[in-house]
């Protein structure tokens, strides 16, 4: 009803999921590129914090840590240095993520929107693409006693 979009992560450490998260985003995006490009930004912070909470209990990440987006263009601006016109709206977002991008720590690689696990806590999904999320997520029963 508000048109605004969810932004959501999923973040695994080793194959176990150590941090999820889905919110509400504060404005409406015009493009879905947008809506994600906005996406990305908490999650490069949450990667970022999470690398610093790892260090600070004697666990050095040296590798940079793989930010997974579905949309191709929202990939693209994070990659391109040049800073068109069409992107000045989201212009801090994009300068945070194109900067740790630029400087390693932080690579993005495109998932088809099929794989992509973010979506079982952001979109409505069918039944057999919801069964086949929580299967890549290695739930297999939702309603398990414990």
């Amino acid at each position: 009803m508000t048109r605004r979009s969810l932004t959501g992560y999923f973040i695994m450490l080793g194959g176990c999921p150590i941090s999820w998260k889905t919110k509400k985003q504060s404005t409406v995006a015009r493009s879905s590129a947008e809506a994600e490009y906005r996406s990305m930004a908490p999650t490069t912070v949450e990667l970022l914090w999470l690398r610093s909470l790892l260090a600070s209990i004697g666990v050095p990440t040296t590798s940079a840590m793989t930010l997974y987006c579905d949309n191709m263009a929202a990939l693209h601006i994070a990659a391109n240095p040049v800073f068109h016109e069409r992107t000045k709206h989201i212009e801090i977002d994009c300068h945070f993520v194109r900067e740790h991008v630029q400087t390693k720590s932080i690579i993005t690689c495109h998932v088809p929107s099929k794989l992509q696990l973010a979506d079982i806590f952001t979109k409505a999904l069918g039944r057999d693409q919801f069964q086949f999320l929580l299967g890549k997520l290695d739930i297999t029963s939702i309603h398990a006693p414990t």
